[in-house]
């Protein structure tokens, strides 16, 4: 039998940076999936706030 590899993919949370801010009730969150021997770093991407209703920069959260 093969040895099983480590999985390199694995699911990471993002919540908005703004909203933390903005003192509104709720979160924004979206759930994604990274290569972790591609981007060893914490993820940002900008994605769609439904609250504030508009872009914004969402970081992924531990």
């Amino acid at each position: 039998m093969a040895k099983k590899s480590k999985e390199a993919r694995v699911q990471v949370i993002l919540e908005c940076t703004e909203h933390k801010t903005s003192g509104l009730p709720g979160t924004s969150r979206y759930i994604s999936t990274k290569n972790k021997k591609n981007t060893p770093e914490r993820l940002e991407l900008k994605k769609y706030n439904p609250i504030l209703k508009k872009v914004t920069v969402h970081k992924e959260i531990k």
